[in-house]
């Protein structure tokens, strides 16, 4: 009997590891892969985004632009050009939300600094005083990394069509005056493809916690 046993001890180690493999093989194709949702109009609070493209429920995307940075460089598009970033509206004297935000964007260009995949981008919403000398100031203050992170100003209609038609987050269209500047905690998830794929608390730690991992997914998505 043992030596029944005996010659077919490989046979069975071979069937065992073969067993082993068509089960994880099966449970890899059966397992759906995680994939973030891709955001339209449509999907979001109406508030925030603008009547014009309201109810666009396919191929929305973050339209170009052309903005100036902390440095005075111009920033359109195509700097980020296949590139995964993180997006958000912002104004330098905000003593509300905007100092949590940006200590929250700091957090994340620190997780990200070495990453040539993803950066940063924020909006200010107030132009009218973000000058890019402020912006400079307000950068170096925070330790902004300049090749990661575009703290851009421009024209404030555009900053604002940006927001509501783009981006899907300001609750303004900013024809409120010079001190219009209703914007929201949201920190926007952009693709490679310029499409948003998640909006998550800037004032929450917990929420950017899931941003990272949301980024992670997002990553895996163009290596499969």
């Amino acid at each position: 009997m043992l030596q029944f046993f005996a010659k077919f001890k490989k046979f069975a180690i071979v069937l065992f590891v073969l067993s082993v493999f068509i089960i994880w093989a099966i449970y890899s194709l059966l397992k759906p892969e995680e994939r973030l949702p891709v955001f339209q109009p449509d999907m979001v609070n109406a508030e925030l985004v603008d009547t014009t493209v309201q109810y666009v429920r396919k191929y929305h995307t973050i339209a170009d632009f052309q903005l100036i940075n902390q440095n005075g460089d111009t920033i359109t598009q195509d700097f980020y050009k296949d590139k995964i970033y993180v997006a958000d509206f912002f104004f330098t004297t905000c003593l509300s939300i905007c100092p949590i935000m940006t200590d929250h964007m700091l957090k994340i260009q620190e997780k990200i600094k070495d990453d040539p995949e993803v950066f940063l981008l924020s909006h200010t919403v107030f132009p009218k005083t973000d000058s890019v000398p402020v912006l400079k100031e307000y950068a170096e203050e925070k330790g902004v990394i300049d090749k990661k992170w575009n703290l851009v100003t421009g024209d404030k209609k555009k900053i604002y069509e940006l927001a509501r038609k783009s981006y899907l987050a300001s609750k303004s269209d900013g024809d409120g005056g010079p001190y219009d500047m209703i914007h929201t905690e949201n920190f926007v998830l952009v693709d490679k493809d310029r499409q948003i794929r998640g909006f998550y608390d800037g004032t929450n730690p917990e929420a950017i916690e899931e941003l990272m991992a949301d980024i992670k997914i997002l990553k895996a998505e163009y290596q499969r």
